[in-house]
């Protein structure tokens, strides 16, 4: 018996379109299926900011909402039972949460609020297993150096700011700019592989090193 069919679970469903994770799941040696919303589910209202919320709270719940939507989105379309995983990445410079940017003008305002200075980024990862719902958060610090404003301009004028907390993505080329890092590389990719291969194991799931 191999260890994979020792713990019970050949794949999970993975309920993200982000193309990051399922990289950072492919490293870990777990099979995956993706659980993506409807055309009529506004995914994006999960996201929404409550007033005063501070970041990792926002986070987490956001997380246990998009989690929630995706195990009835399984038992809805009568798919076999697997685990289901669900993250949310948010960037957040004090209280203060940075979301996606709605166009040029926010991205610009974001990325020169980063600029020279230290920020935070929390992702929070949940795994339902069919019985129990299991959740973690990562913290991790960047500080970028001061970005000058043409360096600015260029990344916007690339696109890689879209669809992005905080305005950027740590494996883009503006990674160049980044001076120092504390916490999980992977994590600020978006699912912080430590934290995600632990909750997987818990819910029966073999990643390629399971002890």
């Amino acid at each position: 018996m191999t260890a994979r069919h020792a713990f019970g679970h050949n794949f999970v469903y993975l309920a993200s379109q982000s193309p990051r994770r399922r990289q950072l799941l492919d490293q870990l040696g777990v099979a995956h299926q993706l659980l993506l919303p409807a055309p009529e589910e506004d995914a994006e209202a999960l996201e929404a900011l409550l007033p005063g919320e501070l970041p990792a709270d926002y986070v987490q719940r956001v997380t246990a909402l998009k989690l929630r939507a995706a195990i009835a989105r399984r038992a809805a379309r009568g798919l076999p039972p697997a685990p289901v995983l669900c993250a949310d990445t948010t960037v957040a410079l004090g209280r203060r949460v940075l979301g996606k940017p709605a166009d040029a003008a926010e991205a610009r305002a974001t990325l020169q609020a980063l600029a020279g200075r230290s920020h935070r980024v929390l992702t929070a990862v949940a795994v339902h297993d069919g019985r129990r719902v299991r959740q973690a958060l990562s913290l991790s610090r960047v500080r970028f150096a001061p970005l000058p404003a043409g360096v600015i301009d260029a990344y916007i004028a690339s696109g890689d700011c879209f669809g992005k907390a905080g305005a950027y993505a740590i494996q883009s080329a503006l990674a160049g700019w980044v001076a120092r890092i504390d916490g999980s590389h992977s994590g600020i990719m978006g699912l912080p592989l430590f934290e995600t291969a632990q909750l997987l194991q818990a819910a029966g799931v073999a990643t390629a090193l399971t002890a």
